[in-house]
Protein backbone atom coordinates (compact mmCIF):
# COMPACT_ATOMS: atom_id res chain seq x y z
CA UNK A 1 0.00 0.00 0.00
CA UNK A 2 1.58 3.04 -1.11
CA UNK A 3 0.88 5.99 0.54
CA UNK A 4 0.64 8.30 -2.08
CA UNK A 5 -1.80 5.90 -4.18
CA UNK A 6 -5.30 6.93 -3.01
CA UNK A 7 -6.54 3.99 -0.83
CA UNK A 8 -10.10 4.28 -1.82
CA UNK A 9 -11.26 3.17 -5.02
CA UNK A 10 -14.75 3.60 -6.96
CA UNK A 11 -15.08 0.39 -7.26
CA UNK A 12 -14.09 -3.22 -8.03
CA UNK A 13 -13.66 -2.25 -11.70
CA UNK A 14 -11.03 -0.53 -10.86
CA UNK A 15 -8.49 -3.06 -10.14
CA UNK A 16 -10.51 -6.08 -11.70
CA UNK A 17 -8.47 -6.65 -14.61
CA UNK A 18 -5.08 -7.54 -12.20
CA UNK A 19 -6.52 -10.90 -10.84
CA UNK A 20 -7.59 -14.23 -12.21
CA UNK A 21 -9.51 -14.83 -9.55
CA UNK A 22 -11.67 -13.70 -6.48
CA UNK A 23 -11.75 -15.36 -2.69
CA UNK A 24 -14.61 -13.39 -1.33
CA UNK A 25 -16.21 -13.15 2.00
CA UNK A 26 -19.44 -13.90 2.42
CA UNK A 27 -20.83 -12.20 5.87
CA UNK A 28 -20.82 -8.61 5.97
CA UNK A 29 -19.90 -8.26 2.02
CA UNK A 30 -23.01 -10.03 0.32
CA UNK A 31 -25.42 -10.10 3.53
CA UNK A 32 -25.65 -9.23 7.06
CA UNK A 33 -27.65 -12.50 7.88
CA UNK A 34 -30.97 -10.72 7.01
CA UNK A 35 -30.31 -8.98 3.64
CA UNK A 36 -28.71 -9.64 0.63
CA UNK A 37 -26.50 -6.99 -0.79
CA UNK A 38 -27.47 -6.38 -4.31
CA UNK A 39 -24.69 -4.12 -5.59
CA UNK A 40 -22.30 -6.98 -4.39
CA UNK A 41 -24.02 -9.50 -5.84
CA UNK A 42 -23.82 -7.47 -8.79
CA UNK A 43 -20.18 -7.01 -8.91
CA UNK A 44 -19.24 -10.43 -8.67
CA UNK A 45 -21.33 -11.51 -11.75
CA UNK A 46 -19.86 -8.46 -13.43
CA UNK A 47 -16.66 -9.65 -12.61
CA UNK A 48 -17.19 -13.44 -13.78
CA UNK A 49 -18.68 -12.16 -17.03
CA UNK A 50 -16.03 -9.39 -18.12
CA UNK A 51 -12.98 -10.75 -16.66
CA UNK A 52 -13.80 -14.42 -17.64
CA UNK A 53 -12.13 -15.05 -13.81
CA UNK A 54 -13.36 -17.18 -11.23
CA UNK A 55 -15.00 -16.27 -7.88
CA UNK A 56 -15.04 -18.73 -4.66
CA UNK A 57 -16.50 -17.43 -1.92
CA UNK A 58 -15.23 -17.99 1.08
CA UNK A 59 -16.91 -18.47 4.89
CA UNK A 60 -16.03 -18.92 8.88
CA UNK A 61 -20.01 -20.76 8.51
CA UNK A 62 -19.27 -24.09 10.29
CA UNK A 63 -21.33 -25.99 8.10
CA UNK A 64 -20.45 -27.51 4.87
CA UNK A 65 -20.54 -25.51 1.68
CA UNK A 66 -24.24 -27.12 0.61
CA UNK A 67 -26.65 -25.19 3.13
CA UNK A 68 -24.79 -22.03 2.69
CA UNK A 69 -25.10 -21.90 -1.39
CA UNK A 70 -29.49 -22.74 -0.12
CA UNK A 71 -28.80 -19.63 2.42
CA UNK A 72 -27.09 -17.03 -0.16
CA UNK A 73 -29.98 -18.04 -3.13
CA UNK A 74 -32.75 -17.07 -0.70
CA UNK A 75 -30.81 -14.00 0.08
CA UNK A 76 -30.79 -12.89 -3.32
CA UNK A 77 -27.06 -14.31 -4.11
CA UNK A 78 -27.75 -16.41 -6.68
CA UNK A 79 -24.80 -18.39 -8.68
CA UNK A 80 -24.40 -15.65 -11.42
CA UNK A 81 -22.61 -14.28 -8.47
CA UNK A 82 -19.65 -17.06 -7.48
CA UNK A 83 -18.33 -20.52 -8.94
CA UNK A 84 -18.15 -22.29 -5.78
CA UNK A 85 -17.42 -22.32 -2.07
CA UNK A 86 -15.34 -22.91 0.45
CA UNK A 87 -16.50 -23.13 4.12
CA UNK A 88 -15.03 -23.99 7.50
CA UNK A 89 -17.19 -26.58 7.95
CA UNK A 90 -15.67 -27.86 4.99
CA UNK A 91 -12.22 -27.44 6.05
CA UNK A 92 -12.80 -29.06 9.53
CA UNK A 93 -14.92 -32.33 8.52
CA UNK A 94 -11.59 -33.17 7.28
CA UNK A 95 -9.71 -33.17 11.07
CA UNK A 96 -13.48 -34.45 12.43
CA UNK A 97 -12.69 -37.70 10.43
CA UNK A 98 -9.47 -37.86 12.09
CA UNK A 99 -11.90 -38.73 15.27
CA UNK A 100 -13.89 -41.38 13.33
CA UNK A 101 -15.26 -44.02 15.72
CA UNK A 102 -15.03 -42.20 18.91
CA UNK A 103 -17.56 -40.02 20.40
CA UNK A 104 -17.04 -35.85 19.93
CA UNK A 105 -18.98 -33.77 22.03
CA UNK A 106 -20.34 -30.98 19.90
CA UNK A 107 -21.15 -27.27 21.31
CA UNK A 108 -23.66 -25.52 19.28
CA UNK A 109 -26.70 -25.11 17.77
CA UNK A 110 -28.27 -28.21 15.84
CA UNK A 111 -28.57 -25.92 12.75
CA UNK A 112 -24.70 -27.44 12.67
CA UNK A 113 -25.47 -30.81 12.94
CA UNK A 114 -24.79 -31.05 9.06
CA UNK A 115 -21.36 -30.67 9.91
CA UNK A 116 -21.02 -34.35 11.24
CA UNK A 117 -22.66 -36.14 8.35
CA UNK A 118 -20.22 -38.94 6.87
CA UNK A 119 -17.44 -37.93 9.02
CA UNK A 120 -17.81 -41.46 11.05
CA UNK A 121 -18.12 -39.84 14.83
CA UNK A 122 -20.89 -40.03 16.84
CA UNK A 123 -21.99 -37.43 19.39
CA UNK A 124 -20.63 -38.19 23.27
CA UNK A 125 -21.49 -36.62 26.28
CA UNK A 126 -18.55 -34.28 28.30
CA UNK A 127 -17.52 -37.88 30.10
CA UNK A 128 -16.81 -40.09 27.45
CA UNK A 129 -15.73 -37.73 24.45
CA UNK A 130 -12.83 -37.71 22.88
CA UNK A 131 -12.62 -33.85 21.66
CA UNK A 132 -14.81 -30.81 21.54
CA UNK A 133 -16.36 -29.48 18.14
CA UNK A 134 -17.34 -26.39 18.44
CA UNK A 135 -19.73 -24.69 16.08
CA UNK A 136 -21.11 -21.83 18.08
CA UNK A 137 -23.09 -21.28 21.03
CA UNK A 138 -26.18 -23.33 21.81
CA UNK A 139 -28.74 -20.32 21.60
CA UNK A 140 -27.14 -17.30 20.40
CA UNK A 141 -29.90 -14.58 20.48
CA UNK A 142 -29.89 -14.99 24.53
CA UNK A 143 -27.10 -16.41 25.34
CA UNK A 144 -23.08 -14.86 25.96
CA UNK A 145 -20.03 -16.70 25.85
CA UNK A 146 -19.56 -16.39 29.77
CA UNK A 147 -22.25 -18.65 29.92
CA UNK A 148 -20.40 -21.43 29.27
CA UNK A 149 -17.32 -20.92 31.64
CA UNK A 150 -18.26 -23.63 33.97
CA UNK A 151 -18.35 -26.00 31.70
CA UNK A 152 -15.08 -25.16 29.56
CA UNK A 153 -13.56 -25.18 33.12
CA UNK A 154 -14.62 -29.02 33.60
CA UNK A 155 -13.47 -29.45 29.47
CA UNK A 156 -10.14 -27.96 30.07
CA UNK A 157 -9.25 -29.97 33.25
CA UNK A 158 -9.82 -32.72 31.33
CA UNK A 159 -7.59 -32.08 28.68
CA UNK A 160 -10.07 -32.12 25.87
CA UNK A 161 -8.78 -30.84 22.57
CA UNK A 162 -11.32 -28.30 21.08
CA UNK A 163 -11.87 -28.38 17.68
CA UNK A 164 -13.34 -24.94 16.60
CA UNK A 165 -15.67 -24.62 13.39
CA UNK A 166 -15.96 -20.67 12.99
CA UNK A 167 -13.08 -18.19 14.02
CA UNK A 168 -14.97 -15.25 14.29
CA UNK A 169 -15.76 -13.75 17.44
CA UNK A 170 -18.62 -12.09 16.54
CA UNK A 171 -20.82 -11.24 13.52
CA UNK A 172 -23.97 -8.85 12.54
CA UNK A 173 -27.01 -10.23 12.46
CA UNK A 174 -29.35 -7.13 10.86
CA UNK A 175 -28.38 -4.35 13.34
CA UNK A 176 -27.23 -6.99 16.28
CA UNK A 177 -24.06 -8.57 17.09
CA UNK A 178 -23.98 -11.92 17.31
CA UNK A 179 -21.30 -14.02 19.18
CA UNK A 180 -19.85 -17.02 17.40
CA UNK A 181 -17.77 -19.83 18.05
CA UNK A 182 -14.05 -18.30 18.24
CA UNK A 183 -15.44 -16.61 21.14
CA UNK A 184 -15.58 -19.56 23.01
CA UNK A 185 -12.47 -21.05 21.72
CA UNK A 186 -10.66 -18.11 22.96
CA UNK A 187 -12.50 -18.73 26.62
CA UNK A 188 -11.40 -21.93 26.44
CA UNK A 189 -7.61 -20.60 25.43
CA UNK A 190 -7.69 -18.72 28.51
CA UNK A 191 -8.92 -21.58 30.42
CA UNK A 192 -5.90 -23.46 29.45
CA UNK A 193 -7.44 -25.70 27.33
CA UNK A 194 -6.24 -26.69 23.72
CA UNK A 195 -7.98 -25.13 20.85
CA UNK A 196 -7.81 -25.51 16.87
CA UNK A 197 -8.96 -23.50 14.24
CA UNK A 198 -8.90 -23.81 10.37
CA UNK A 199 -11.18 -21.17 9.04
CA UNK A 200 -9.84 -17.77 8.66
CA UNK A 201 -7.40 -16.45 9.24
CA UNK A 202 -5.72 -19.88 9.35
CA UNK A 203 -3.87 -21.33 5.97
CA UNK A 204 -6.01 -24.57 5.26
CA UNK A 205 -9.01 -22.59 3.90
CA UNK A 206 -6.25 -20.14 1.78
CA UNK A 207 -5.15 -23.81 0.46
CA UNK A 208 -8.32 -25.02 -0.10
CA UNK A 209 -10.03 -21.91 -1.83
CA UNK A 210 -6.90 -21.52 -4.17
CA UNK A 211 -6.64 -24.95 -5.02
CA UNK A 212 -11.13 -24.69 -5.62
CA UNK A 213 -9.73 -21.80 -7.96
CA UNK A 214 -7.26 -24.34 -9.97
CA UNK A 215 -9.89 -27.00 -10.38
CA UNK A 216 -12.31 -24.18 -11.58
CA UNK A 217 -10.44 -22.13 -14.17
CA UNK A 218 -8.48 -25.42 -15.05
CA UNK A 219 -4.70 -23.82 -14.72
CA UNK A 220 -2.51 -23.37 -12.04
CA UNK A 221 -3.36 -19.95 -9.68
CA UNK A 222 -1.13 -18.79 -6.99
CA UNK A 223 -1.29 -16.20 -4.73
CA UNK A 224 -0.45 -13.40 -6.62
CA UNK A 225 -3.04 -14.16 -9.22
CA UNK A 226 -5.75 -13.20 -6.37
CA UNK A 227 -7.90 -10.65 -4.92
CA UNK A 228 -9.69 -11.42 -1.39
CA UNK A 229 -12.32 -9.13 -0.69
CA UNK A 230 -13.41 -9.24 2.84
CA UNK A 231 -14.68 -6.69 6.11
CA UNK A 232 -13.18 -8.40 8.93
CA UNK A 233 -9.85 -7.17 10.29
CA UNK A 234 -8.66 -10.37 12.30
CA UNK A 235 -10.02 -12.70 9.94
CA UNK A 236 -10.00 -11.24 6.38
CA UNK A 237 -7.75 -9.09 6.29
CA UNK A 238 -4.94 -10.69 8.67
CA UNK A 239 -5.78 -14.09 6.83
CA UNK A 240 -5.12 -12.87 3.36
CA UNK A 241 -1.71 -10.41 4.18
CA UNK A 242 -0.44 -13.74 6.13
CA UNK A 243 -0.86 -15.45 2.51
CA UNK A 244 0.20 -12.50 0.45
CA UNK A 245 -2.73 -12.48 -0.84
CA UNK A 246 -4.20 -8.56 -2.05
CA UNK A 247 -6.55 -7.50 -0.30
CA UNK A 248 -10.03 -5.41 -0.84
CA UNK A 249 -10.82 -4.10 2.30
CA UNK A 250 -14.83 -3.51 2.69
CA UNK A 251 -15.07 -0.66 5.61
CA UNK A 252 -18.54 -0.65 5.40
CA UNK A 253 -19.27 -4.09 7.64
CA UNK A 254 -18.26 -5.12 11.00
CA UNK A 255 -15.57 -2.29 11.56
CA UNK A 256 -17.54 0.68 9.77
CA UNK A 257 -18.27 2.39 13.16
CA UNK A 258 -14.36 3.00 13.06
CA UNK A 259 -14.05 4.99 10.08
CA UNK A 260 -16.31 7.83 10.47
CA UNK A 261 -19.82 7.97 7.87
CA UNK A 262 -20.54 4.26 6.79
CA UNK A 263 -20.94 5.45 3.23
CA UNK A 264 -17.50 8.06 3.23
CA UNK A 265 -15.00 6.71 5.34
CA UNK A 266 -12.42 8.84 6.26
CA UNK A 267 -9.11 7.14 4.12
CA UNK A 268 -6.85 8.06 6.93
CA UNK A 269 -8.94 6.83 9.80
CA UNK A 270 -8.59 3.37 7.62
CA UNK A 271 -4.68 3.90 7.24
CA UNK A 272 -4.03 4.29 10.49
CA UNK A 273 -5.95 1.55 11.49
CA UNK A 274 -4.27 -0.83 9.02
CA UNK A 275 -0.96 0.35 10.29
CA UNK A 276 -2.09 -0.47 13.83
CA UNK A 277 -2.95 -3.94 13.35
CA UNK A 278 0.30 -4.50 11.05
CA UNK A 279 -2.09 -4.95 8.26
CA UNK A 280 -1.96 -3.71 4.49
CA UNK A 281 -4.76 -3.65 1.14
CA UNK A 282 -4.18 -2.83 -1.88
CA UNK A 283 -7.81 -0.57 -2.19
CA UNK A 284 -10.60 -0.08 0.38
CA UNK A 285 -14.30 0.20 -0.57
CA UNK A 286 -17.07 1.19 2.22
CA UNK A 287 -19.56 -1.47 0.12
CA UNK A 288 -18.66 -4.33 -2.80
CA UNK A 289 -19.93 -2.69 -5.69
CA UNK A 290 -18.82 -2.55 -9.38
Amino acid sequence: MNANTPLLIPGLEAIAGDYRGLICDVWGVLHNGVTGFRPARDALARYRQETDGAVVLVTNAPRPAGPIREQLGNLGIDREAYDDVVTSGDVTRLHIKKYAGRPVLHIGPERDLPLFDETGVTLGREDDAAAIVCTGLVDDTREVPDDYREQLKRLAAARLPMICANPDIVVERGNSLIWCAGALARLYEDLGGSVMILGKPHAPIYDAALDRLSAITGAPITRWDVLAIGDGLPTDIRGAVSQDIDVLFITGGIHASDFGPTDTPDEALIRRRLAEEGLRARAALPKLAW
